[in-house]
């Protein structure tokens, strides 16, 4: 027990003084840590470009909720009408109304488009099979 006053104070303002510092020193590496981590995630982001004309897939999320191995998480293709500088893509569909979209869940089309079409119908009510069924 110190009943110095004098020294007792002084050595609690030297106690507080170094949790402060020790506060700004832990404050300062947390903002350099956070700053690397967002440089490195923005590195990993792949910025698509879409253009008006352009084919694009567009991401089924609601897949997760009935999971398939067959199924497949991409639905289309549509046809990109506008773009805007928010983020927002207008797509549309051969048949219905545009829709906005976010540029995130798009990507390109590769394949031919001109080649989409039914291009037949094959009923099997009246096909026969060529084994027995038991």
């Amino acid at each position: 027990m110190n009943l110095d006053w004098t020294k007792a104070s002084r050595e609690r303002l030297d106690q507080l003084n170094e949790i402060d510092e020790f506060r700004l020193k832990s404050y300062d590496s947390s903002t350099i840590y956070k700053g690397k981590m967002k440089k490195w995630h923005d590195t990993l982001i792949v910025q698509r470009e879409f253009n008006v004309g352009d084919w694009v897939l567009l991401y089924n999320s609601r897949l997760r909720l009935f999971p398939g191995k067959l199924k497949s998480k991409w639905s289309g293709p549509f046809r990109v009408t506008r773009v805007f500088t928010n983020g927002a893509i207008e797509v549309e569909v051969k048949e219905g109304p545009p829709f906005k979209v976010n540029r995130q869940s798009l990507k390109l089309y590769l394949g031919d488009c001109q080649e989409i079409a039914l291009l037949e119908e094959l009923y099997l009510e009246n096909a026969t099979l060529s084994h027995d069924v038991k």
